[in-house]
């Protein structure tokens, strides 16, 4: 989703320790619209790599995926003959780590995102052409035709259903992050945010939700206090001397930032993870493509093929994005309604 959106969110709430700060200088000196920051794979070869050149972000796993031949003859005619798949991302200018951004060859697309697209072509049987652009690009590349799905943290939504069809592949989730000595935990239960200080973006879809508990706690007669700073490392300085004891954001930023922060004086960990969507919808994040493309139904086919075979708990691990894990692709599940998309 664009406002809020879980994209938003995110590069709102990626650190920004020294580790990233390195990395972000690299990540500057791509602009524009481009596809020369990209990893392929020969799906002839049957592997993919997925956590290449993550900068420490992942645990670099290669996985055995073939052709599955009963899934790609329900490919379109256009997509099975043009023999590859072009995928969008929409990480420029600055990547929106672990989900896309330039690796620490400072040229090539890592990422959550483009990895699991690879590993969905190798199985279509297709060559995986990576597109990296601004997020704005990203969908008037699907709208013209250039680019043949999105795997871009993109959120379902009713609204985006006007055009384009979905293939859901992973939670959308925010969590609550904590200084790793903390015994807090979350565990779905706003009540538990009684007495305790977080932080939390501003103009942000998690501010809205940590707002609405806030004002519940208060009819309760128990205290939320929300505070609010100017940037990542702000939040971070809080966190470890004590002044907040949360910080509420979304869960891949969170995650991205715990394996950062692991053998530094002051280690982090994910203490509990809420839906995007809000308490009655579980957010799903979707392959995103043309509506009426026919793409949709081979995608998720794809995906729970990597499901059952485990591939898909590997890529998931190898990202330390297990907690946002699915069963099953959904086509065109049940999205945010249009009064919050």
């Amino acid at each position: 989703m664009r406002t809020p959106s879980l994209r938003s969110r995110l590069l709102r709430g990626v650190t920004a320790s020294a580790a990233v700060a390195s990395l972000a200088a690299g990540l500057a000196a791509c602009g524009g619209d481009s596809d020369a920051a990209t990893r392929t794979d020969d799906p002839s070869a049957g592997t993919v790599t997925v956590g290449a050149l993550s900068n420490g972000a992942a645990e670099e796993t290669e996985l055995k995926v073939s052709e599955v031949k009963s899934i790609s003859a329900g490919l379109p005619k256009s997509v099975a003959e043009s023999g590859k798949l072009v995928i969008g991302v929409g990480a420029l200018p600055a990547g929106f780590p672990p989900l896309a951004y330039v690796g620490e060859d400072q040229k090539t697309l890592t990422g959550a995102e483009p990895d699991l697209g690879r590993l969905v072509a190798a199985v279509l049987g297709l060559k995986p052409e990576v597109k990296n652009s601004t997020w704005e690009n990203l969908f008037v590349g699907i709208d013209s035709g250039k680019v043949d799905v999105a795997f871009s943290n993109v959120t379902d939504t009713e609204e985006r259903k006007k055009k384009y069809e979905f293939a859901s592949y992973r939670q959308d989730n925010l969590a609550f992050e904590v200084p790793k000595k903390s015994t807090w935990n979350f565990d779905g239960d706003y009540k538990n945010l009684a007495g305790k200080t977080v932080s939390v973006g501003a103009g942000t879809n998690q501010e809205k939700i940590l707002l609405e508990w806030k004002e519940k706690l208060a009819g309760e007669g128990k205290k939320l206090t929300v505070k609010y700073f100017q940037d990542n490392n702000s939040v971070y300085l809080a966190l470890s001397s004590g002044k907040i004891d949360a910080y509420f954001g979304p869960n891949p930023g969170i995650s991205y930032h715990v394996t950062q922060v692991a053998e530094t004086p002051n280690p982090t960990r994910n203490a509990g993870e809420f839906s995007g969507a809000g308490a009655t919808l579980q957010g799903l994040i979707a392959a995103t493509a043309k509506n009426g493309s026919g793409l949709a139904k081979p995608l998720a086919d794809a995906i729970d093929h990597l499901i059952e075979n485990g591939q898909y708990a590997k890529w998931l691990a190898a990202w330390n994005l297990s907690n946002e894990a699915v069963t099953k692709s959904e086509v065109n599940p049940p999205g945010l309604p249009l009064d919050n998309s």
